[in-house]
């Protein structure tokens, strides 16, 4: 199993407010993407502490026996804590208030990725049948979408498009999203931030992952991206089985 991540400020934003990490050990593979939010500075902290906190909650916590809903009991875990830290800290500094972060986070064991996630950040898995969207954004317009106030059109280009439902340390507690999925020989999995998902289309996508090359996968994909305006910092994070 092969990862490779890369972020970029972008091409319009002066400064980059996503932050992601890769580990792996004992034969599991880990990745953790976040975008902050919350001002210059609140939003590089945010994210930058939670990738920091849930890496390492990660690395201390996992043991090869686990059972698989013991994984998904230390992402819960690790992404509660992370929301702790943010949120206490965003209270403790008056020019942090209303800072938090979006996570997207997978732990990839014995053909299995087991996913969770906050926000709009998203996982993709690409095999065979396609690029499916592995995880729900919870967003204002996601939600209008789910209701059927508006179609899929009139959401890609919704003037609320930027606005999150749920997030890494804005409220004392979090609610967490858990996806479980098949992860076999062949398949690519995509963890990424808006700034790749709003200005990088399916086919455009799959155009940048189909080759093998996994190791320009993540790189091709943010080129792509500030191509087609790179208004948003942009992070990816590409794993290939």
């Amino acid at each position: 199993m092969k990862m490779w991540g890369i972020t970029n400020t972008g091409l319009v934003r002066s400064e980059n407010q996503d932050a992601y990490a890769v580990f792996e050990a004992d034969a599991f593979h880990a990745a953790v993407v976040c975008d902050g939010m919350g001002g210059a500075a609140g939003g590089n902290i945010a994210s930058s502490l939670a990738v920091q906190v849930i890496s390492s909650k990660i690395n201390a916590s996992y043991h090869p026996n686990m059972r698989d809903s013991s994984i998904c009991n230390m992402l819960e875990s690790a992404l509660s804590a992370a929301n702790v830290e943010v949120y206490d800290l965003a209270r403790e500094k008056a020019d942090l208030r209303g800072m938090g972060t979006t996570v997207v986070c997978a732990v990839i064991r014995g053909g299995q990725a087991f996913i969770a996630h906050a926000g709009d950040s998203r996982a993709y898995l690409f095999s065979a049948d396609g690029l499916q969207q592995v995880t729900t954004d919870h967003s204002m317009v996601q939600d209008l979408l789910e209701s059927g106030k508006i179609t899929p059109d009139e959401a890609k280009h919704h003037p609320n498009k930027n606005i999150i439902t749920r997030a890494i340390g804005v409220d004392s507690a979090i609610k967490i999203d858990f996806d479980q999925i098949d992860f076999s020989d062949g398949q690519v999995l995509l963890l990424c931030t808006d700034g790749l998902s709003n200005y990088v289309d399916n086919d455009e996508m799959v155009s940048a992952i189909s080759d093998g090359q996994y190791y320009a996968y993540a790189d091709r994909l943010v080129q792509q991206a500030n191509k087609n305006g790179g208004g948003d910092n942009i992070t990816v994070v590409a794993i290939s089985n």
